[in-house]
């Protein structure tokens, strides 16, 4: 996710200020530049590289929503707001993907690919609001969402495969293989 574990580290937790403290333990002076040992420098280093990380990727808009933030944590806060919305609007999409999750269905003039892409869609919007749902439940959503017409192939998948060890692209590939079939039956009548 980050260069190293201790970049992702600042950017969650916040940067590394190097201090003196009193010998009671009491107190606590900012520590000027000349006085940073070779330790601190390599945790300011990584500040800076963190921050730089983050600056880098992202455009204009982004950049100009940041740039008076004075630590990495301050801009990674920032930018989660900023695309993920305050805790009530992400609440709010979640409410509203949900709601799209469950009334789901297979459109009648759509392939199975076009009909993975739009679940998938949902599914990976849902998972980047921190919603995760198991494979098992994703694979049974997608067989009951099928069209009618596919209701004996759902039946021979339900009935053949073990629906908690089958993954979403085993299911997927699957359906392909069998609308393929189906499409090759239609044209040789035609």
């Amino acid at each position: 996710m980050a260069e190293d574990s201790k970049l992702w580290d600042i950017i969650c937790d916040g940067s590394h200020i190097p201090v003196h403290t009193s010998e009671d333990g009491k107190k606590t002076t900012v520590k000027t530049g000349k006085e940073y040992n070779e330790a601190d420098r390599k945790k300011v280093e990584k500040n800076y590289k963190a921050k730089k990380i983050l600056v880098c990727v992202i455009g204009p808009d982004e950049y100009n929503a940041v740039s008076s933030c004075s630590s990495t944590k301050e801009i990674w806060e920032a930018l989660q707001t900023a695309h993920e919305g305050t805790t009530q609007v992400k609440n709010s999409k979640i409410d509203m993907l949900t709601i799209e999750y469950e009334m789901f269905k297979m459109k009648e003039s759509k392939s199975i690919h076009e009909m993975h892409t739009r679940f998938t869609s949902i599914i990976n919007e849902l998972h980047s609001l921190g919603e995760v749902s198991t494979t098992t439940k994703l694979v049974r959503k997608m067989l009951r969402v099928l069209l009618n017409s596919w209701d004996s192939k759902v039946n021979a998948i339900s009935e053949a495969k073990d629906l908690d060890t089958l993954t979403v692209d085993e299911l997927i590939g699957n359906l392909k293989t069998y609308e393929m079939k189906m499409t090759m039956k239609k044209a040789e009548k035609n």
